[in-house]
């Protein structure tokens, strides 16, 4: 851990200045308490630093939450091994689970199936328990559950060091959860602007606490990270579905981790309660289950927290992009992105250079930079891949 300055702590080796310049900018707003943590997987974002953790007194800055609100991992460890996998056939598999979720961008389910109608409902009444109609935002939501998306968003199937087989997927609240935080991006600047606030980034621009504006933005906010874990339950179950086909027996969870690491929760930290904004980053409270995911093609680890305090009990959520989509393709081949997934039954198209391994910053080089922030329970290497274009 490095500190920077003494509101702003980080645990990146690797991180360019633009990015540290824009966490000092955040860093000043003069409502965080103590100070902001870099993660190691550090990268320039909207407004916000991806991948640090900004506690704030009094106020929330709805860029520092991000626009996929809730976006985090699900993983489930099977009692299938390695050898029972890959005598199936992957290809096979991989189209399955391919058919049985919508994938990339806009696209949602043509109806609302079984076991998505009762988390339909749940989050129907928790809407109108918060007083708002998710359908203001997006008419379709309810078919949006159970749904991929695009970018690093991911389904793999995966073994760990043990060759048992795990289920992993990647996903947040969908285009509701984006119209709900850009919404209130949106509240927030016009707010500064009402009140001749300046700001050092417009995409800073912040809700007080106590305002009408702010409880809407909590309620909301609360129910698209709510959605976004019921997304993941959702697809999981799908995903399930297919291996047991595939694998001619019911699969049998001995454990099942769903954790956000796009998020807001209030927590105490250095004697004061404060909203805890993470933008890339999970909660890694001591002996807490996290997952973070590499890129395509390398590893990802399911871990437990160390309860770091300067860390604000928190720890990186993934490898953190090192290019711009446009510079990964600019940079890279189609071929190289099939050297870097050898062995690994992935959909073959030029439509994921920009998700390149070597794109984004080497995991293991991110969690020796996390050695005092989580302790690594499974490592696990993916057989199949499923993304959206």
């Amino acid at each position: 851990m490095e500190k920077l300055t003494n509101r702003l702590l980080s645990w990146a080796s690797i991180i360019d200045d633009k990015t540290v310049e824009q966490a000092r900018t955040s860093s000043r707003m003069p409502f965080i308490h103590p100070h902001l943590a870099l993660m190691p997987d550090a990268h320039l974002g909207k407004g916000a630093t991806v991948g640090s953790v900004i506690p704030t007194l009094g106020a929330i800055i709805p860029a520092a939450v991000g626009v996929d609100i809730g976006c985090g991992m699900i993983a489930v460890r099977t009692q299938f091994t390695k050898a029972q996998l890959v005598e199936r056939d992957l290809a096979g598999l991989r189209e399955q689970i391919e058919r049985a979720i919508p994938l990339s961008a806009g696209r949602d389910n043509r109806k609302i199936v079984a076991t998505a109608e009762p988390r339909v409902a749940e989050l129907e009444e928790l809407a109108a328990k918060n007083g708002f109609d998710p359908a203001s935002y997006a008419g379709h939501w309810r078919n949006q559950l159970g749904s991929l998306g695009s970018g690093n968003h991911f389904i793999e199937i995966s073994v760990d060091e043990t060759d048992a087989v795990w289920m992993f997927l990647h996903s947040g609240s969908r285009g509701v959860g984006n119209k709900i935080a850009t919404y209130h991006i949106a509240v927030a600047q016009r707010l500064a602007t009402q009140w001749w606030i300046e700001l050092p980034d417009r995409d800073l621009a912040y809700l007080v606490e106590g305002t009408d504006e702010f409880w809407e933005y909590i309620r909301q906010l609360r129910w698209a990270q709510h959605f976004a874990l019921l997304n993941r339950e959702e697809m999981m179950d799908r995903v399930s579905r297919q291996l047991s086909e595939v694998m001619g027996e019911d699969v049998v969870e001995h454990e099942r981790i769903n954790c956000h690491h796009n998020f807001t929760e209030r927590e105490k930290h250095f004697g004061k309660e404060v909203w805890v904004s993470r933008k890339g980053a999970i909660q890694a409270d001591a002996g807490w289950p996290g997952l973070i995911p590499g890129s395509m093609g390398t590893a990802s680890y399911v871990v437990s927290g160390l309860g770091n305090p300067l860390s604000l009990n928190s720890s990186p959520h993934g490898a953190g992009r090192e290019y711009s989509r446009s510079a990964a393709r600019r940079t890279f081949t189609h071929a190289q992105l099939r050297e870097a997934m050898a062995g690994i039954e992935f959909r073959d198209t030029d439509a994921f250079i920009d998700e390149i391994p070597q794109a984004y910053k080497p995991i293991d080089r991110v969690m020796a930079d996390a050695a005092d922030l989580v302790e690594i329970r499974h490592t696990l290497r993916q057989l199949v891949n499923v993304k959206g274009d």
